[in-house]
């Protein structure tokens, strides 16, 4: 005589990522679908509701708890779970109890993801909370760009002392500051100017810069070639070039920016050119720092970094003065 062994069944964890475009799910998450039992959901306003029934999928709006899933199973029926974005903790934890009990016969247990965020998903997160901060916000609600423009020139240069200190986990954090400013800017953007004229979004952002990335590289989009920097480097010029139809070398040159920065990008444009400018004479040290910025660049360094460097070996020695001092 023989006893026949009740068949374990089967609960599938569904997974479904939110930043990838709802009823976008993989071959084996559509096959289960259309194979189990019975689809669960606790959320009536699940996404992907409305793809899973123009498919054919039946699905309840159920939100078992642990010990009725494992029944639901129990004459070996497949069970699928869809989860919600944020996952069924609860769920979880009640299965992992009673597997860990060693007293229940389980059914297998799967986590089964319908879909993957794609690289650079985590941005679309970043949108919208900026979305949400920009209409609930009170500062942040009443920002303006030129109100901005401060804490960008702010975060630029404390994303370039995160790279000259070496600093990873500080440099992933300044990035993301960086990130912030462009994504609010663009935020503020999406509702124009005062007369609501001129609105653009942080997808225009971003078509403007593809677009400007895949013209200016024909050696890697187009038919051109180019096997060294320089060649690069001459590819980028000419596009440019033909894009903004400047009157003049210096066009484009930011003269906010620090003094030796400007200066050396004035002589690195002259020089590209192929003009050969004196320098203007003059006594003072402005004109002295010109000459020194300007000698700099023409051997490849930046006066800018240079002087940063200097300065915080400044820094090292005041502060060893000081600790002397306490002595």
């Amino acid at each position: 005589m023989t006893t026949d062994t009740p068949a374990t069944g089967r609960v599938v964890l569904l997974t479904a990522s939110h930043r990838v475009a709802p009823g976008l799910l993989s071959w084996p998450a559509w096959q289960t679908l259309r194979t189990a039992d019975r689809v669960l959901c606790a959320d009536a306003s699940h996404p992907q509701l409305p793809y899973l029934r123009e498919a054919g999928v039946t699905v309840e709006h159920a939100s078992p708890a642990a010990r009725e899933l494992v029944d639901a199973c129990a004459q070996g029926a497949t069970v699928v779970v869809l989860t919600s974005g944020e996952g069924d903790r609860k769920l979880t934890d009640g299965l992992a109890r009673l597997a860990g009990s060693g007293r229940e016969s389980m059914p297998d247990l799967e986590l089964l993801p319908g879909s993957y965020d794609l690289p650079g998903a985590r941005l679309l997160d970043l949108v919208q909370i900026m979305d949400r901060i920009r209409r609930e916000c009170p500062w942040s609600a009443g920002q303006t760009h030129h109100g901005l423009a401060k804490y960008a020139i702010e975060e630029a240069y404390e994303l370039v002392e995160a790279i000259e200190e070496g600093d990873r986990d500080e440099l992933r954090e300044e990035l993301g500051d960086v990130l912030l400013q462009v994504v609010f800017h663009s935020r503020i953007a999406e509702e124009g100017d005062p007369d609501g004229e001129g609105a653009f979004s942080v997808d225009d952002v971003a078509g403007t810069i593809v677009e400007k990335l895949i013209h200016r590289h024909p050696h890697v989009f187009g038919d051109e070639s180019a096997k060294t920097p320089e060649e690069v480097k001459a590819h980028w010029l000419r596009m440019k070039a033909v894009e903004k139809q400047r009157d003049s070398v210096t066009d484009g040159v930011p003269l906010g920016q620090p003094g030796l920065a400007l200066a050396a990008k004035l002589a690195s444009r002259a020089r590209t050119a192929g003009l050969a400018v004196p320098l203007p004479s003059g006594s003072g040290v402005g004109y002295e720092l010109l000459a020194l910025a300007v000698a700099a660049e023409a051997t490849g360094v930046d006066p800018e970094a240079a002087l940063r460097a200097a300065g915080r070996a400044y820094r090292d020695a005041i502060r060893a003065a000081e600790t002397a001092g306490d002595a």
